[in-house]
């Protein structure tokens, strides 16, 4: 997933968040009003109690809910201490709209989400 980083958006000077390990950072159900960049730990994604993914540094969680509007899909849990960049809708929505490759970045991730989901779940 290496063309999928999306380091560029956690640069030094770059607002982060910190998240405790075994802190929920959001909930399935939830309304969703951003979207978040690893900058640093480990992040496990779950339906119910199942989990979808584990992601690291560089890589993107909660972009589905902005794309669609839905509430949260899963829940995201810091399985080590985290620091997270959040994206906004407003930031997202400006980034799809003047860099098409960050465009196709979501769109990979997606897709390789989707195939992993339909492995796990077909």
């Amino acid at each position: 997933m290496q063309d999928a980083s999306f380091g560029v958006l956690t640069g030094n000077d770059i607002e982060s968040h910190s998240v405790k390990a075994g802190s929920v950072i959001f909930r399935e159900g939830e309304q969703a009003h951003e979207l978040f960049v690893i900058k640093s730990g480990e992040v496990r994604i779950q339906i119910g109690n199942r989990t979808v993914a584990e992601l690291s540094r560089d890589s993107v969680f909660g972009e589905m809910a902005l794309i669609d509007s839905e509430p949260r899909s899963a829940t995201a849990i810091a399985v080590t201490d985290v620091e997270l960049v959040p994206v906004s809708e407003k930031q997202f929505l400006f980034l799809v709209s003047q860099t098409p490759y960050f465009a196709l970045k979501v769109m990979r991730v997606l897709a390789q989400r989707l195939r992993a989901t339909n492995k796990t779940f077909g």
